[in-house]
């Protein structure tokens, strides 16, 4: 008999009603009035940094918590942490510090890498956005959008 905690596999929920889907935010694009593109960079090892990283950082810069920054998101502090330590091992430097917590208060911030990164990766993101627009424009003309065949 099968583990009591093996999910099913996809197949197995219909469409829209996966248990876990909150997880796996690229089952469900959030719904848009306008198209929109979303970049991710993709080293040659298989690391990538994309915007959910990249909003994670922002909220670190913004919150100096890691804990809070999650909060913000609606994800987890583990998840976060993880996203933390991977982001943390992608470059040369750390991108983010962290101070433990206690009496004194815990933290984190962006480091100087982390910094450059988060700049570095917001400017190619609006750069994008600008080469895509056109032919973007061009897949809303053609796609099937609500009230409109």
């Amino acid at each position: 008999m099968g583990s009591p905690f093996r999910r099913p596999p996809f197949a197995a929920y219909p469409l829209g009603e996966v248990p876990f889907q909150k997880a796996l935010p690229f089952m469900s694009a959030p719904r848009h009035s306008t198209p929109g593109l979303r970049l991710r960079i993709v080293f040659p090892d298989g690391a990538w940094i994309g915007p959910g990283k990249a909003d994670l950082m922002e909220g670190i810069a913004q919150t100096g918590s890691i804990l809070q920054a999650a909060q913000r998101m609606g994800m987890g502090y583990k998840r976060a942490w993880g996203l933390v330590e991977a982001l943390n091992a992608m470059f040369t430097q750390p991108l983010i510090a962290t101070a433990r917590g206690g009496a004194t208060g815990g933290g984190a911030s962006l480091t100087e890498t982390g910094q450059i990164v988060l700049e570095s990766y917001r400017t190619a993101e609006a750069e994008a956005a600008r080469a895509a627009a056109a032919p973007v424009a061009a897949l809303q003309a053609l796609a099937v959008v609500s009230g409109r065949k």
